[in-house]
């Protein structure tokens, strides 16, 4: 199978639960990188430089990207940048998700994303900043943390709806 097509599956495949548009699935992938490496043995597909990947609403941006496959389907998703940086339109009408974290993990079969190291995620005024930020994408339910934060704070800021003039 073409590098392109593998990846283009690949992608389409990790991409579409993750706070979906129901046509964000429809549309077509694209990944534009400096570089990129398919190794059919280990069935791992690695872009690097400036990479960018689209399909739909979603873009990922991030220094590498790799793909992770296990006979032709995803297994993880791994974008790693300074941030790497992830957006969305989950609905129309919506305000636009966005995440980073110095390393981003997709993980299609469990509907999960994590964002790791300085990672914050935030739509509209409500944000999370924490070492570890994990995201259901089904359920829509977020945790920020982790059991051992070893002192580590997960912050957040909720601001208030205006007030209705009188």
């Amino acid at each position: 199978m073409k590098l392109s097509k593998v990846i283009g599956l690949g992608l389409l495949l990790i991409m579409r639960p993750v706070f979906a548009l129901d046509t964000d699935s429809e549309q077509p992938v694209y990944v534009d990188s400096d570089n990129a490496v398919y190794d059919e043995k280990s069935e791992i597909s690695t872009y690097t430089g400036n990479v960018v990947a689209t399909q739909g609403s979603i873009r990922i941006d991030g220094d590498k990207l790799v793909v992770y496959l296990k006979e032709g389907a995803i297994t993880k998703l791994v974008a790693t940048g300074k941030p790497s940086k992830f957006e969305q339109l989950p609905a129309v009408g919506k305000d636009k998700m966005y995440g980073e974290g110095l390393i981003n993990e997709f993980y299609p079969d469990k509907n999960l994303l994590i964002f790791m190291k300085n990672a914050s995620v935030w739509q509209g005024d409500a944000k999370q900043s924490s070492e570890y930020i994990e995201y259901d994408t089904k359920n829509s339910l977020l945790k920020a943390g982790e059991p051992s934060s070893d002192g580590k704070r997960v912050h957040s800021v909720i601001k208030p709806k205006p007030k209705a003039a009188p």
